[in-house]
């Protein structure tokens, strides 16, 4: 985990080869002194049978801005972001060409995690004001 304040204004989710794009995100996030956490999920399945305490120190819940970056489909990640989330991924096949360059054409990369992520963190912001 990638966190000042223990990461508690953004969760960036992600499984294997997208970690390092959320870990390049939380650094530049830093920079402009927000705490993103970066949660490594590599199977679904295991995180889902953990215990519920276990899960709420991972992604607590009142942490409801949250980001999950996965090069394939973005289906199974939505529980994990929350209505307030984004999923940024690829639901579609059928491309060719080398795989850095189709993350970057669509938009699996480190810019388009970072707008993402500051989109969630606007809403959330927006979120917590008009909540007081």
């Amino acid at each position: 985990m990638h966190a000042e304040r223990g990461g508690d204004d953004l969760a960036l989710i992600a499984s294997g080869s997208e970690v390092h794009v959320a870990v390049e995100v939380a650094r530049r996030l830093a920079v402009d002194g927000v705490a993103a956490r970066v949660v490594s999920m590599p199977c679904l399945e295991w995180f889902d049978e953990q215990s519920a305490g276990y899960q709420e120190a991972v992604l607590p819940s009142a942490l409801r801005a949250r980001v999950a970056v996965e090069a394939g489909s973005t289906q199974p990640w939505h529980r994990y972001v929350g209505l307030d989330g984004e999923v940024v991924g690829i639901d579609g096949f059928g491309e060719s060409g080398s795989g850095a360059e189709l993350l970057r054409l669509k938009g699996v990369d480190v810019e388009s995690v970072e707008r993402a992520a500051r989109r969630v963190l606007e809403v959330s912001r927006h979120r917590d004001i008009s909540e007081r």
